[in-house]
């Protein structure tokens, strides 16, 4: 059986990856994403993993979440060995998508429901480097030439 590792960042984030929880029994799956309430909430059939909440608001800090994050995210990896990570952004999931193509696993972006116009940071900086981007709106096809859209996960 196939492992798929979902990570996400909460919020949004975590409500757009929620939508696919109906994947999360067809696979070994686990689900990452920032440690918070909503996330000590969940109720799922899957095992959760967090790392800690970090916003680029806080830069100075935020460095230092980040590079823990980084390190924590790289044991959950090796921990779980998933053969595919798919991730709905932003910031947490970006060490995910490096480590797994580092490693020669597929990545599956899926970008946020809030973007129909612009890029997004998380976007910007893994568009080329996933195997499967995709987005919710067609007008994104303009601007992201290589994704491919399959209508919205809400």
């Amino acid at each position: 059986m196939k492992k798929v590792l979902f990570i996400c960042s909460t919020g949004g984030h975590l409500e757009e990856m929620l939508q696919l929880k109906a994947l999360f029994p067809k696979y070994k799956s686990m689900l990452v994403t920032e440690k918070n309430d909503r996330a000590k909430n969940l109720n799922l059939s899957i095992p959760i993993k967090t790392v800690l909440f970090g916003t680029r608001r806080h830069l100075f800090s935020y460095f230092f979440i980040l590079g823990f994050n980084i390190l924590k995210e790289f044991a959950i990896f090796c921990q779980f060995r998933p053969d595919v990570v798919v991730t709905t952004g932003a910031h947490t999931s970006v060490p995910m998508i490096f480590i797994a193509k580092f490693f020669g696993k597929k990545v599956i972006y899926i970008e946020s429901i809030a973007r129909v116009h612009t890029k997004s940071w998380t976007g910007k900086l893994i568009e080329n480097k996933v195997d499967k981007f995709i987005v919710q709106w067609e007008e994104l096809l303009e601007i992201y030439p290589n994704a491919e859209y399959h209508g919205q996960i809400l």
